[in-house]
């Protein structure tokens, strides 16, 4: 059987461009991106160490490796794992209070961080090699995944293929670190590109947590993809060039030109860091309730009702009955409004599996309910950021004295044009970090990677 003709170079060019790819070439606001990015990725990974899937997590990379032992940091416990092992862990913790990031097309900092950080222990390179990896991995992530999104009219219910591109935010930094050439880089695409996994529905039709270690799955066969091209294989070159590779298994409208659009620019300065332990939709949501709760010393017992308007798709749900999953109330607007009054510190105490069906929670969660206007689609908010806008959104509290109050925003703390700064993304951490480590150890950690360039040796960090 000959092989499919190709007639494009757009994995070479992209290739030379991750190879080419040095510290030198990143401005220092990016820089600085890329040391908030990661600083708030362990953050929110450390708080999430009490819960039930983060110590799974932890169990499976143990099992993983055959026991403890290795070169990288699981950042939960402190212990040593093998890469790949360790990127597993971390890169599902990341993940597990969907507090991370959200790109374009999905979660890179659950991807690019835990991978970048496990290889660059692993390979004793340096704080510069580190941000150079996690940066030209972010700008290879955010090309491959916009190209095969789907289009505008695509029924979301049949599943989005988040974890399908994000096996690149795992690859491309890990081969960086490993030193490719250009030649592997084409193959890394390529091995990438094999081991994608397949867009499904399964998950967001099951609300099941498995949706969080996905995440974690797909760092162990980016990093196991690169240790293949290392190991050598023959040919699997221009995966993203050729017809039946890729690009066309994923979507009915591949955009190939966005492969290397814009390669002078940092698109990552585009991505959003969630405020709020909640899916990204529900952000704004929680941060104008929270803004008016603070305002208005609202008591949640004397609300009648809240409204959001205009309402998002799929995360309106509520059920009488309770919420059956993390998953299940992580994606519902009404119980993440009601947990933000009732659930305490924000992290890990918004979901105990108690909360789920606590009859404050469910009370004020059911006053929680749809506008008059026609909701907003996924896929379209997601076009609607990729174009620099974002949703608006109106909530109407009304108290059961008949007082009213409303707020409107649609670029809530953490959107690119409403980014938090430094001092925020280490107040933030801060709160965060210490759920594992005490306040000395917390401050320590957070210097090393605020001055990760002056490292010389990442096996030394969380020392």
């Amino acid at each position: 059987m000959s092989p499919n003709k190709i007639t494009t170079d757009y994995t070479k060019q992209l290739s030379k461009y991750m190879a080419d790819f040095d510290y030198v070439h990143i401005p220092e606001e990016v820089i600085e991106r890329a040391k908030m990015l990661t600083l708030h990725t362990i953050g929110v990974s450390l708080a999430s160490a009490s819960l039930p899937q983060a110590q799974g997590a932890l169990k499976c990379a143990r099992s993983l490796n055959g026991g403890t032992g290795g070169t990288a940091t699981v950042w939960l416990t402190g212990e040593k794992l093998s890469p790949a092992a360790a990127a597993f862990v971390n890169g599902t913790a990341s993940d597990i209070l969907d507090w991370e990031d959200c790109a374009w097309t999905g979660h890179p900092c659950a991807g690019v961080i835990p991978s970048a950080l496990a290889v660059a222990q692993d390979r004793h390179r340096s704080g510069k090699d580190f941000l150079a990896a996690v940066v030209s991995g972010f700008e290879c992530y955010l090309r491959v995944g916009m190209s095969v999104q789907p289009p505008a009219d695509y029924d979301h219910g049949k599943g989005w293929g988040i974890v399908s591109w994000q096996i690149f935010a795992s690859s491309m930094p890990a081969a960086k670190l490993m030193g490719f050439h250009e030649s592997q880089f084409n193959q890394a695409i390529g091995v990438s590109c094999i081991y994608t996994p397949i867009p499904s529905n399964l998950l967001m039709g099951t609300m099941s947590n498995c949706y969080h270690y996905q995440q974690g799955m797909v760092n162990v066969s980016g990093i196991l993809g690169c240790l293949n091209v290392e190991a050598g294989f023959d040919n699997l070159k221009d995966g993203l060039d050729n017809i039946n590779g890729y690009s066309e298994k994923l979507t009915e409208e591949e955009k190939r030109y966005w492969l290397t659009k814009d390669l002078d620019k940092f698109l990552m300065m585009k991505i959003l860091v969630k405020h709020w332990p909640a899916n990204m939709w529900i952000q704004t949501p929680i941060e104008l309730v929270y803004d008016m709760r603070q305002a208005y010393s609202i008591v949640p017992e004397d609300i009648q009702e809240i409204i959001i308007d205009p309402p998002t798709q799929y995360r309106m749900h509520f059920y009488e009955e309770g919420f059956s999953s993390l998953m299940d109330a992580q994606f519902s607007m009404p119980y993440c409004i009601s947990t933000m009054f009732y659930g305490g510190k924000p992290g890990a105490e918004w979901f105990d599996e108690k909360l789920y069906t606590a009859p404050k929670i469910i009370d004020l969660a059911r006053k929680v309910k749809p506008g008059p206007s026609a909701e907003d689609s996924l896929q379209t908010s997601f076009i609607q950021f990729q174009n620099g806008d974002y949703p608006m959104k109106k909530v109407t509290i009304t108290m059961k004295d008949g007082t009213v109050y409303e707020g409107c925003m649609d670029k809530h703390k953490g959107h690119p044009d409403n980014m938090m700064n430094r001092e925020e993304f280490c107040q933030l951490f801060m709160k965060n970090a210490t759920c594992v480590l005490n306040s000395e150890q917390a401050e320590k950690l957070m210097n090393q990677i605020l001055d990760i360039e002056n490292i010389n040796d990442l096996a030394e960090i969380f020392n």
